[in-house]
């Protein structure tokens, strides 16, 4: 397995409110582990949100005894929710931030995906296809039929989200499995990327380079269209081997 992640804050902004976590090794019970946040709120509460987060929930795996890897995502998320909403109301700098967040982990074929909020996870194999779904209205509106992709990408109100870690008390992630075929590459980002850079060149670009050049790539072209929010990117590399049947 390969992977590279990088952040950038890009062209607008003054502070960098995204977080990652990348280790193709293990950590607590899992065999690898790709975190994104995207973190909300004024002042340095957002850029607080995202990190503490990832913090929270990898201090959370690392303590854990619990070996149902499905389960301890649930738990670490639902245990970064409490500990950053509990930190907004400790602190009135950090009141009303909040972080999205996307997890995954590959096993035995295999990709786990965990998320809240609209930080994406895309499979990029012969085509590229959005494994999740954003949490957010302009998404609801498209998925009822009231927006085309298109008025979407350019809605005023696309940035609003619907869930986010740290801004109520229960906090449901939505979970997926997905089969990893030989040749296969994943990427996880947050909306600075995806608002930016149209599918179909994300497709082009991590199709056809190493999981480094990709996402230094993939970044410069988000600051070259605007670079209007923070941009993070990991891309993954399974490996995943042929199967020859007998």
């Amino acid at each position: 397995m390969q992977a590279y992640a990088g952040t950038d804050i890009g062209c607008v902004r003054t502070m960098n409110q995204d977080g990652y976590f990348c280790s193709t090794t293990p950590i607590g019970p899992f065999p690898n582990l790709f975190i994104v946040a995207d973190g909300m709120g004024g002042h340095q509460a957002g850029d607080y949100a995202s990190r503490y987060a990832i913090e929270t929930f990898l201090d959370y795996i690392r303590h854990t005894e619990n070996r149902n890897l499905i389960r301890v995502m649930d738990e670490g998320i639902a245990e970064a929710n409490r500990k950053v909403l509990e930190k907004s109301f400790e602190n009135e700098e950090l009141a009303g931030m909040g972080t999205t967040m996307v997890v995954a982990f590959a096993e035995d074929g295999q990709l786990y995906v965990a998320n809240v909020g609209d930080s994406r996870l895309y499979l990029i194999s012969h085509e590229i296809n959005q494994v999740t779904e954003d949490h957010s209205y302009v998404a609801a509106m498209m998925r009822a039929g009231e927006l085309t992709e298109e008025q979407a990408r350019n809605h005023p109100e696309k940035n609003v989200i619907t869930r986010a870690i740290g801004v109520a008390w229960e906090v449901k992630a939505d979970f997926f499995e997905v089969d990893l075929k030989p040749g296969d590459k994943v990427m996880m980002c947050s909306d600075g990327l995806s608002n930016m850079v149209e599918d179909q060149r994300l497709y082009d670009v991590i199709s056809s380079n190493s999981v480094e050049d990709s996402v230094r790539i993939l970044i410069d072209e988000a600051k070259e269209n605007g670079g209007y929010d923070n941009i993070t990117v990991i891309v993954i590399e399974p490996r995943i081997e042929e199967v020859n049947e007998c």
